[in-house]
């Protein structure tokens, strides 16, 4: 484990009361917009429901990175450990941030030919509970958000649905004060728009991490470049960098270098160009030019 992802790590247990405070205010607020939704007919409530349930997914994939990165350590059968499922929860709430989102449009279209009754005053009341809510998260969340890079993503999820909560108690207002219940299903689309962004986001990096793609910012010619620079490295073939879990990119590179060198300083610049590159924990062969065979793979 590299020493900054072993940093954001500590970091995170640091603020796991806080974090569990804000998956449990979360998970028993969203129950309540459910039912209020239900009760009051608003679309706009049930989609910020939705919202808050995909928030409550990220929250509590937080919790369970914070849990399992203990656990997180080579053994017989995970030899990577277990930081994957962080990646593939991840995965997991992208698909429910679209279903949620595609439901809330269709039914959107659906209301706005034929608006239905909504109960504006008590809309209003569980849109503004809501916002405290989210506030409180907010507070709970917001100095952890500057250690760990985990803590920022539950930070972020908060400060979306506190967005999505006011968008609601805009809506509840001019329902209240005019009468125009079309307000609400356009506020319900607008949270269901609000949220494809994210979801798509969200499934992109997720899917780069399982498809093991270099990291976006991975420059592989200019690392290629450096390497081959080393006094010594005659060639330099198979480097591979990949990541494994969030703010974690490993590789592997093959140096060839000329049979009378010393390896070591090559090791050591070679390790120190990877981590100036983001990669704290790389796999470095280093083989005698004299060597036949290392360059030529089966697949």
């Amino acid at each position: 484990m590299s020493r900054r992802h072993d940093h954001t790590i500590r970091a995170s247990r640091r603020h796991l009361k806080p974090l569990v405070v804000a998956f449990v205010l979360v998970v028993a607020f969203m129950i309540v917009e459910v039912l209020a939704g239900w009760w009051t007919g608003s679309l706009a409530l049930i989609s910020d429901a939705g919202h808050m349930a995909t928030d409550a997914l990220g929250l509590g994939m937080s919790l369970a990175a914070i849990i399992v990165a203990d656990k997180a350590r080579d053994n017989a059968r995970h030899t990577y450990g277990i930081y994957r499922a962080e990646i593939l929860a991840a995965l997991a709430n992208a698909v429910l941030l679209f279903a949620v989102a595609g439901y809330v449009l269709f039914e959107a279209t659906r209301r706005i030919a034929s608006p239905p009754e909504i109960t504006s005053g008590a809309m209003l009341a569980v849109a503004i509970a809501g916002l405290i809510v989210n506030l409180i998260g907010w507070r709970l969340l917001r100095r952890g958000a500057e250690e760990s890079l985990n803590l920022e993503g539950a930070f972020l999820e908060v400060m979306a649905d506190l967005i999505g909560s006011i968008g609601v108690i805009v809506a509840a207002t001019i329902i209240w004060t005019t009468g125009w219940t079309i307000v609400d299903p356009i506020a319900g689309a607008a949270i269901g728009l609000f949220i494809l962004p994210r979801a798509w986001r969200l499934a992109r990096k997720a899917l780069r991490v399982l498809l093991q793609a270099a990291p976006e910012d991975f420059d592989r010619d200019t690392v290629t470049g450096q390497l081959k620079a080393i006094p010594g490295v005659v060639d330099v073939h198979d480097l591979h960098v990949w990541t494994l879990t969030s703010d974690m990119d490993v590789g592997t590179v093959h140096l060839m270098t000329r049979d009378s060198i010393d390896s070591h300083p090559v090791l050591d610049q070679a390790r120190t160009i990877l981590r100036d590159h983001g990669v704290a924990h790389a796999t470095l062969q280093v083989e005698p030019e004299s060597h036949q065979g290392c360059a030529e793979i089966s697949w």
